[in-house]
């Protein structure tokens, strides 16, 4: 297994909200507003809401709990386009390993207006307040199937989802997976998900990637901890 990384298949993920103010992003506001608004001159339309990051990973076999704590997108962002400065966080989120009938694994490629423009993963997002529960609880199960919705156009009746997660560590970003299967081939699914990106406005995606194996995977525009998810799916870890 690579430094730094822990890939984890557990039973099931809990998370929760706790209060926490992030001395990081108060010592660097002025810096967070001038990345923010470099960002928006680049893209207009992205929008500084609350989001949820990481603070704490409690990992067993059985169970992975997620500690999270509130804060606005600009700070989020800055803190990944400076490098992740402060390591004691994390960039936690759900997100829905899609495949095919066949086993091979469809990504999207993100649209250029959006913040990650050209880069191929899987449908996700940061957790935000509307994945909140009223007891507190984090709803990544949810969270998983509704950027899966909004990214691909593809409901809950139209795939099977794990009932456990994958849990990918390659700290600052942890992936918290579940295996997404559709009921037909891999190349079917794509052009499903291209005609349903060509009728949104805007579209998540401009495109969509099939993974087969290793030669498929683009180290230039895919994430580290996907990179290192694939290598473990593909039997290279």
């Amino acid at each position: 297994m690579e430094r730094d990384l822990r890939i984890t298949r557990v039973a099931h993920v809990e998370a929760r909200l706790e209060p926490m103010e992030w001395p990081w992003a108060s010592e660097n506001r002025e810096h967070i507003e001038a990345n923010w608004q470099r960002r928006k001159a680049q893209t207009p339309k992205m929008f500084n809401g609350r989001v949820l990051m990481l603070r704490d990973v409690d990992l067993t076999p059985e169970r992975c709990i997620n500690t999270y704590f509130e804060v606005d997108y600009a700070s989020l962002v800055a803190w990944i386009d400076f490098g992740n400065p402060d390591r004691s966080v994390a960039n936690g989120f759900a997100m829905g390993a899609l495949r095919g009938s066949d086993g091979a694994f469809l990504c999207g490629v993100m649209h250029e207006h959006t913040a990650n423009a050209g880069r191929i993963y899987f449908p996700a997002g940061t957790p935000d307040l509307s994945d909140l529960r009223s007891d507190g609880t984090v709803d990544l199960a949810t969270s998983l199937t509704r950027e899966l919705h909004e990214e691909t156009g593809l409901s809950e009746g139209d795939y099977r989802v794990a009932d456990d997660w994958i849990v990918v560590e390659r700290w600052p970003a942890v992936a918290m997976m579940r295996m997404v299967t559709l009921p037909c081939p891999a190349e079917e699914g794509a052009d499903r998900i291209r005609r349903a990106i060509a009728l949104q406005d805007p579209p998540e995606l401009s495109d969509v990637r099939i993974i087969r194996g290793p030669d498929d995977v683009e180290p230039q525009k895919m994430p580290l901890f996907l990179q290192s998810f694939f290598r473990w799916s593909f039997g290279q870890l």
